[in-house]
């Protein structure tokens, strides 16, 4: 006699990137499957059958993380085999030439667009089409025209700049993937006051990403930088260590160090423990002119 279905294990369910966009999504496994991460499935989504690679475990902390009733979701249908990787191949052929005869008939029809990728779902459920524009455009006739040639439903998909990174950039100047085409998910705001708090060049051709806007990364370390310029005596500060007494002309932030005038005319690098106390905050003001 089988046991009631309540007391029967959860099946187990794993968090899934897909897409060619990397979507995440919290997808359900039989009871019998187990995965690892790295390991590379089918999955049916909410868009159709897709390729799809295990990153974890999916439980309570990933749903947080992926934003919870947000995220996409499914289930796993089963581990890649080798016929899949043939079909895979031959779609990578088809989507090539998909995208060049979308790009002859948007042309024809001089619409002020510009194709950036197309993605054939792996089931062949539908073709989306990535594309950049400055306005809107009335493409009904073009998704009439795709769906007769390639008698496939037909997604438009409107997308920005650094969408357009996401889905051809490769490496960034650090060497590695980029960002936005491994682990983002969501594309950070990041502001000049971020890279001359950090001390980073710039040089726009040094501080831009392959999107040509400023990069990500400036974002990551940015909340370290800002507690600890709140929390060291600020730039034109006077202050008494145990060198003597001197005015803050600079902040080394990760080193938590100060850059010190004394009033013989010394300049000295002090240690925060070197610090004994802070006589006046002068102007409030920091080394790039804002106001604390």
């Amino acid at each position: 006699m089988s046991r009631p279905e309540s007391n029967r294990p959860d099946s187990p369910r794993c968090v899934v990137r897909y897409g060619n966009t990397r979507l995440l999504g919290d997808f359900e496994a039989r009871r019998d499957q187990r995965f690892q991460r790295g390991d590379e499935v089918i999955v049916r989504s909410e868009r159709g059958v897709e390729w799809g690679v295990v990153l974890c475990p999916a439980d309570a902390r990933t749903a947080t993380f992926m934003g919870g009733g947000r995220s996409g979701g499914g289930r796993i249908l089963r581990a890649v085999t080798d016929d899949d990787r043939r079909a895979r191949e031959e779609h990578a052929v088809r989507e090539r030439e998909l995208f060049r005869r979308s790009v002859d008939l948007m042309r024809e029809r001089t619409l002020q667009m510009q194709l950036i990728d197309v993605e054939l779902i792996f089931g062949g459920e539908k073709l989306v089409l990535y594309y950049l524009s400055e306005s809107r455009v009335d493409f009904r006739e073009l998704v009439r025209l795709l769906a007769r040639d390639f008698n496939l439903r037909i997604e438009m998909r409107q997308i920005g700049i650094r969408d357009e990174a996401r889905l051809l950039a490769d490496y960034g100047d650090c060497g590695k993937p980029v960002c936005c085409n491994t682990h983002l998910r969501e594309m950070p705001a990041v502001s000049m006051k971020m890279a001359k708090l950090q001390k980073a060049s710039l040089d726009p051709s040094k501080i831009s990403g392959r999107c040509g806007r400023l990069k990500c990364c400036l974002r990551y370390e940015y909340d370290t930088y800002e507690e600890h310029r709140r929390e060291l005596p600020p730039v034109g500060a006077t202050v008494l260590t145990r060198s003597g007494q001197g005015r803050v002309l600079s902040q080394e932030l990760l080193a938590r160090k100060l850059v010190v005038a004394f009033d013989d005319g010394r300049r000295q690098i002090a240690d925060e423990s070197d610090i004994v106390t802070v006589i006046s905050r002068g102007s409030r003001r920091n080394e790039n002119g804002e106001d604390d």
